[in-house]
């Protein structure tokens, strides 16, 4: 085998290694390649072993599938009622389309950031400095809303977007505080004053309360005394028609007419002895002396009741 012969199989191994090499190819998870064929798009390789034709297809674009977070820089956006702004934010992007992104757009992160920052602005514009605050997350939805609606051509979504610093001049950060002091001192205010209001309500109603309780109970104090007394008086009533009715059934005995004389008589005597021992001094009857005619009118009252009742009873029947 002659010198030249040796070279000429040198040279076609090497060809062919160098063409196997070429035509192999072994695309990483989560990567996309986009093939091109004679400089026109061919196809797009996902994740595995695949080959392509040496020298004639060649891998123009490698694209990473996964979700990248780029910073948004500082920048001045001004509000609705003219306040400037200091904000920054994070954006969370992956591409969906290698194909798209490759011919779509020169660079796709680059324009969606600046996507990004226009249109923070714009949201910006749209709401006053209190809003801005207060509607942070509206603002996020709104910028992705906006991302994604622009970016559907080059191949590249925006996942989220979050903003990180909201920064107003100092002067704005004073009379914000100042507000903020001012709103809380009167919150304070408003506090106390509701606490003394109640508690004049509270002391008011234990007041009444109270006179309530002790009308109520003067109340009932009063009807258990009238019923005590009620009762009283008709306990003393019926012992006393009781006493009447036993005396009035001795009387209608043998000689209890002459019984009854004689405890009048003595009774009559018994009350002219105490009336000497209380006083020095007494009026008496001009016939104190005459006790017979006195028995005779209290028996006399008796039969006239007891006549009474006789008829009574006569008129029942």
């Amino acid at each position: 085998m002659t010198l030249d012969t040796s070279a000429l199989m040198i040279a076609i191994l090497l060809f062919g290694i160098i063409t196997l090499f070429k035509g192999v190819k072994i695309v990483p998870q989560q990567q996309a390649w986009v093939i091109e064929r004679l400089g026109k798009f061919n196809s797009t390789l996902d994740a595995g072993l695949t080959l392509i034709i040496p020298f004639i297809d060649r891998i123009a674009y490698k694209h990473s599938l996964k979700e990248q977070a780029i910073d948004i820089r500082s920048q001045r956006a001004i509000t609705k009622d003219n306040v400037n702004l200091e904000i920054d934010g994070v954006l969370y992007v992956r591409i969906i389309d290698a194909k798209l992104a490759s011919y779509g757009v020169t660079d796709p992160y680059f324009a969606l950031t600046q996507l990004a920052q226009t249109s923070m602005r714009s949201e910006i514009g749209k709401l006053d400095l209190d809003k801005t605050f207060e509607e942070r997350e509206k603002l996020n939805v709104n910028i992705v809303n906006s991302l994604n609606e622009a970016s559907s051509t080059w191949g590249i979504q925006c996942m989220r977007y979050e903003i990180k610093d909201i920064n107003p001049p100092e002067s704005i950060l004073k009379s914000m505080e100042q507000q903020v002091t001012a709103e809380r001192n009167k919150r304070a205010l408003v506090l106390e004053s509701e606490a003394g209001r109640q508690s004049k309500i509270n002391i008011a109603e234990g007041k009444k309360a109270e006179q309530v309780l002790a009308s109520e109970a003067f109340k009932i104090e009063q009807i258990n005394k009238a019923e005590g007394e009620a009762s009283a008086i008709l306990t003393v009533a019926e012992a006393t028609a009781k006493g009447i009715e036993a005396i009035a059934s001795v009387i209608e005995k043998t000689g209890g007419k002459d019984a009854v004389a004689l405890k009048l008589a003595e009774n009559y005597i018994e009350a002219f002895a105490n009336l000497a021992k209380q006083s020095n001094t007494m009026i008496i009857p001009s016939n104190a002396g005459d006790v017979g005619s006195f028995i005779a009118q209290a028996l006399a009252i008796f039969d006239n009741v007891k006549q009474s009742q006789q008829k009574s009873r006569g008129s029942l029947n």
